[in-house]
C-alpha cells in the first residue's frame, strides 16, 4: 500500500507535502515572492482512439457481443461504441441474466432494456438469424 503524504503546516499555509514545504522555505530564504496553489490551469485530457472488435458479425449485419461477465468497463465501452456508431445493429448475448454486481438490484437484461439495447440470454434467438439483411453503415 502506498504511503500517504502528510500535509505540512508552515505559518498560515498548509502544504500538501514536506517537499512542497521545503520548496516554499527555500523561496522564502531567497526572498522570492511566490503564490502557492492560487493559479488554476484548465486542460483537456486528450481523447484516446480505441478499437472495438466485434465478437460475431452475421450475414444480415447484426453484430453480437457475447458476455459471460458484464463488467463496469464492458458497460462503459459498449455505451461508447453504440453511441458513436448508432447505425450499427449491435446486440448483447449474455451467458446468463446476472446482477450487474454483488450488491446490485439491476440485472444485465434490465440494463439493456433501460438503454434500448437488444439482448438475449443463453443463445442467439432464431429471429435474429432469420432477420433480413440490412444495409450496413458505419456512421
Amino acid at each position: 500500500m502506498a504511503k500517504r503524504i502528510q500535509p505540512v503546516q508552515q505559518g498560515e499555509t498548509t502544504y500538501r507535502s514536506g517537499f512542497e514545504a521545503q520548496i516554499a522555505e527555500h523561496l522564502q530564504e531567497h526572498k522570492v515572492k511566490f503564490k502557492y496553489e492560487e493559479d488554476i490551469i484548465t486542460y483537456i485530457e486528450p481523447a484516446k482512439t480505441r478499437k472495438y472488435v466485434a465478437d460475431f458479425s452475421l450475414p444480415n449485419n447484426i453484430i453480437i457481443e457475447a458476455k459471460g461477465r458484464f463488467t463496469v468497463h464492458d458497460r462503459k465501452k459498449m455505451i461508447l461504441v453504440m453511441e458513436q456508431n448508432p447505425k450499427l445493429d449491435i446486440r448483447m448475448l449474455f451467458q446468463r441474466d446476472q446482477k450487474l454486481n454483488k450488491g446490485a438490484k439491476t440485472k444485465y437484461s434490465e440494463w439493456c432494456e433501460k438503454r434500448g439495447i437488444k439482448y438475449a440470454i443463453g443463445e442467439i434467438p432464431q429471429e435474429w438469424l432469420d432477420e433480413k439483411p440490412k444495409r450496413r453503415k458505419t456512421k
